[in-house]
Parts: C-alpha cells; sequence; structure tokens
C-alpha cells in the first residue's frame, strides 16, 4: 500500500521507506553481530543461538496461539539512563523484531499486550507517547511487507473508545487491510484488561439473548462457560498454550484470564527491550520439553 500522495520520479514508496526504515535497525544490529563474533564470548553466543534455533525447529513443537507480557520498558529507560518514554519507543521496534521471530518459525497466532486499562491512569504524557506510538506502528505495519507477504491478519483487541480520533482511525485501517488474510493472527491487546474482555463478554452474550426475547431467568438457567467464551475479543482463536512475560515480574495482571486457564507460562528476567532471540528460543525449547496436564 503506498501513500496517497503523489510520487515524483525517483522518489520512493511508503513501503520502501517504511523497508528502508526497519532495514537501518537491523544493518547496525548485523555489523554489532559479527562484531561480537571476533570475541571469543560473542563467538560462543552466537553458536549457542544456533544450536537453540536447530533444537527448536527439529523438535516440531510449537505453540498455536503464543502470548507476549511485554514489560519493563520503562525500568529498560531507566537502568540505561535514558527518559522513560524512550524505552516505550525501543519496546515498539522489539515487538517488529519479535513478530519476524514468529513469523520465520511459523507461529500460528499470537497476542502482544502492549498497555493495559491500568496503565491508562500513567502520567498522561507518557500515556500521549504511548499512543503515538501506537498510531505510528498501526500505519507503518500497515505497509509493512512481512505482513502482506505473509497474509497476516491484524486485529486490535481491548478498550478502545477513549483514544484519540487519529489513533483509531490507524486501528482500524490496518485491522481493514489484513481483514482477508488467513496467515498468522497477530492480536494487540491495547487498552485491554482480561477482566474488563470477561465483562464485555458477558455483556454481549446477555444482549444478544436479549435481542432473541429471551428473559433474564431463562438466560440465568442455560448460561455456560461456552456461552462466555463465544463473546470474547478473539473468539475465533485458540487459547494461548505458551504465554511468556519479561521483565522478572512472575504474575499475569490481568492478560487474557479466561483463556489462560490450562496455558504454560514462562517468566524471563530480562526487560522487554533488551528481549534477544536466544531468550526467545530458550523459552520456546522449555514449552517443548513440558508434559501439559490441561489441569489433570
Amino acid at each position: 500500500m503506498d501513500s496517497a500522495l503523489p510520487l515524483s520520479e525517483g522518489e520512493p514508496s511508503a513501503r520502501a521507506r517504511y523497508t528502508a526504515r526497519r532495514m537501518a535497525p537491523l544493518h547496525t544490529a548485523l555489523r554489532t553481530a559479527q562484531k561480537l563474533r571476533t570475541g571469543a564470548r560473542g563467538a560462543l553466543l552466537w553458536g549457542y543461538e544456533q544450536r537453540l534455533a536447530r533444537e527448536v525447529r527439529a523438535h516440531g513443537k510449537l505453540p498455536r496461539h503464543l502470548g507476549l507480557i511485554l514489560d519493563g520498558n520503562r525500568r529498560f529507560a531507566r537502568a540505561s539512563g535514558m527518559q522513560r518514554e524512550l524505552g516505550h519507543s525501543f519496546g515498539a521496534d522489539k515487538a517488529h523484531e519479535v513478530l519476524q521471530w514468529c513469523l520465520e518459525l511459523g507461529i500460528p497466532a499470537a497476542t502482544i499486550w502492549v498497555l493495559s486499562t491500568d496503565n491508562t491512569s500513567r502520567d498522561p504524557k507518557e500515556i500521549a507517547h504511548i499512543l503515538t506510538l501506537l498510531e505510528r506502528e498501526a500505519r507503518l505495519l500497515a505497509v509493512d511487507p512481512r505482513i502482506h507477504q505473509n497474509r497476516v491478519r491484524v486485529r486490535a483487541i481491548g478498550q478502545h473508545s477513549d483514544f484519540p480520533p487519529n489513533v483509531l482511525a490507524a486501528l482500524r485501517e490496518l485491522e481493514r487491510s489484513t481483514e482477508e488474510y488467513s496467515g498468522m493472527r497477530l492480536n494487540i491487546a491495547v487498552g485491554y484488561g482480561g477482566r474488563e474482555e470477561i465483562v464485555d463478554a458477558t455483556r454481549a452474550y446477555l444482549c444478544k439473548r436479549a435481542r432473541e426475547g429471551a428473559t433474564l431467568e431463562q438466560v440465568a438457567g442455560e448460561l455456560t462457560p461456552e456461552h462466555i467464551g463465544a463473546h470474547l475479543y478473539a473468539a475465533d482463536q485458540p487459547d494461548p498454550d505458551f504465554i511468556i512475560r519479561t521483565s522478572g515480574e512472575i504474575r499475569l495482571s490481568g492478560f487474557m484470564l479466561w483463556q489462560s486457564v490450562y496455558s504454560e507460562y514462562y517468566f524471563c528476567d530480562v526487560y522487554w527491550p533488551g528481549f534477544r532471540r536466544v531468550d526467545f528460543l530458550r523459552a520456546l525449547r522449555d514449552f517443548q520439553d513440558r508434559e501439559r496436564r490441561f489441569g489433570k
């Protein structure tokens, strides 16, 4: 999807500009990695990462739906001596990087938790920065060649009614541009809370039955977990079977409370912007070594 503005001869399209922007950090990272490999420690880490990648691919068992709690942006910024808003910027870039890792392995679905309903009470300046990033990243994803080449369907889940119109427009355009795709499913949980999702699902079911003429007593008598589950934000996707949280915090904080009843969890000490491919592969290998019991 190119820019709506007319282009003069030789002027790059929006997609080309996007690709150049995204490739610049990748080229920098590659040069850094090449320098690291010249040292013994760098060579060992590189070799370990490659071995992990081979093991994960050889095993074959991967999550059908991966949940990612992106935690530690502000602490990363503080530890790095930078303004806290920059931590969110680095976190947004990391999310693009992790999307690439998921595509390379063929993970069918992923939900990334960007902003919780609890976080919306933070400093208004910080929230404004996060929403600005959200709009920018939504517009970039809408022209991301990886999204269209891999036919990734993107959906924003959560409560968005209080978002600025420009942010809502960017999210709707992203969803519209990918709604026909049948490849990987990518859910961006923003303005999201697990309790709020359950309330919204229950309300949607009650309203549906009311339109059908059912009484409250009838609805109460027939209500099952399946009725609620069918009205969750991403009801057409499997429950997450593996959830990774960064930053060392050992809790879900409300992430997909209904769907995570049988999920496997992995808590990683590194802050989200510092989450490396080797950390990602370690988590997946840990998942592959587990025997899922589903509460039995």
